[in-house]
């Protein structure tokens, strides 16, 4: 087909019906377009960017890009932000089992829709939290190739993909399993339990937690930093969240056994870890990990995780009346969506609450 003049670039219908663009640049080089087009507007369009690159000065930093393979720009991707250790090595792991053996390879402007899609779809269905993970890293690193004017546009656009249906359901302790499960631990690593189910602390908190982070009075936790592991070594930073810097109040009827803890079980220096090894360095999960799993197959909790003392204490703060800007502070929440999360009906519940219902109808008050 005849190649159409313009002011800028050239179109060209070829055979099949599509259209293909190309132009000269500043370098006085041809460049056609990385793909073809159904329609000659999304070819007209193509042209329009590219002219636009010219125009801000940003041309030349993009076509270097352009030829750069999707495994080369997600190792800069990465390089280039300020991650934990702990993160870091999750979205290596992601590319090197999940994305790269597929994509790595291909230059990231080749990467369409259609492409993302049968990636994806390959994937398959046995792992939907793993396949979230994989797809959202892969949309995260594909954003920032837009706004570096790489990509013209994301082309991770399957629905609902990111997200996944919680499988799981969290067992919810009541307060009185919650003190069967502190006793079957040893002694000195019994606070950890009731502290972590009553603060909605995190594990990498409560590992963390020095003598100085603990009011004189017992009556505040001051949550300020959170010990990772990863590969042979102790990482201590801030918490997980910018909020989750906070202080929290300690519930008055355990302030007696954390008083003693810190009698019976932590050296009297500011820095001295609350639960440390016995080596007096932080403890391993592994280690933490052998205790638990004795103690939870005690009361009868054979699938409880540590992870699971933190839902308790937000289930059970929501129980108590906090609102959910409260939720959020106290579990060191960002968004209100993170704290609703935690906010699920204990056994039981419901039915208190349709009690106090007939009351109110009753005119009996609460």
């Amino acid at each position: 087909m005849a190649k159409k003049r313009r002011g800028f670039g050239r179109l060209r219908q070829l055979p099949s019906g599509r259209w293909q663009a190309a132009y000269v640049g500043p370098d006085t080089k041809l460049h056609k377009a990385p793909r073809t087009y159904a329609a000659e507007s999304d070819a007209q369009g193509w042209l329009a960017i590219e002219r636009r690159k010219i125009d801000l000065g940003t041309w030349g930093a993009v076509e270097r890009s352009e030829g750069i393979t999707l495994r080369a720009y997600a190792a800069q991707w990465i390089e280039q932000r300020s991650l934990r250790p702990r993160t870091r090595q999750h979205y290596e792991s992601i590319l090197q089992r999940l994305i790269l053996p597929e994509l790595g390879d291909a230059k990231i402007v080749t990467l369409t829709p259609a492409k993302v899609r049968a990636w994806h779809s390959e994937l398959g269905s046995k792992h939907p939290t793993r396949n979230a993970h994989a797809y959202a890293l892969l949309h995260a690193i594909c954003s920032t190739a837009v706004q570096d004017e790489v990509l013209d546009a994301n082309p991770c656009r399957i629905r609902a993909a990111m997200t996944t249906k919680r499988r799981r359901e969290v067992d919810i302790l009541t307060p009185i399993e919650v003190n069967r499960l502190a006793a079957k631990m040893p002694q000195r690593l019994r606070a950890s339990v009731l502290l972590a189910a009553w603060c909605g602390l995190r594990w990498g908190e409560t590992s963390e937690l020095r003598r100085g982070d603990v009011s004189r009075d017992c009556a505040v936790l001051r949550v300020r930093r959170a010990v990772t592991y990863r590969r042979g070594k102790f990482y201590v930073g801030e918490p997980k969240t910018a909020a989750g810097v906070r202080d929290v109040a300690i519930p008055p009827h355990i302030r007696s056994m954390l008083k003693a803890h810190l009698k019976n079980h932590v050296d009297r220096g500011t820095d001295s870890l609350l639960f440390p090894a016995d080596d007096g360095r932080h403890m391993r999960d592994g280690e933490y990990r052998t205790h638990w799993e004795k103690a939870r197959a005690a009361i009868g909790k054979p699938n409880l995780r540590v992870h699971d003392l933190r839902h308790v204490g937000a289930v059970l703060a929501a129980q108590s009346g906090a609102t959910t800007a409260e939720l959020m502070h106290r579990l060191g929440h960002t968004t209100p969506q993170m704290a609703l999360r935690y906010q699920h009906v204990g056994e039981g519940r419901d039915a208190l609450i349709a009690e106090r219902l007939s009351k109110l109808a009753a005119g009996q008050g609460k």
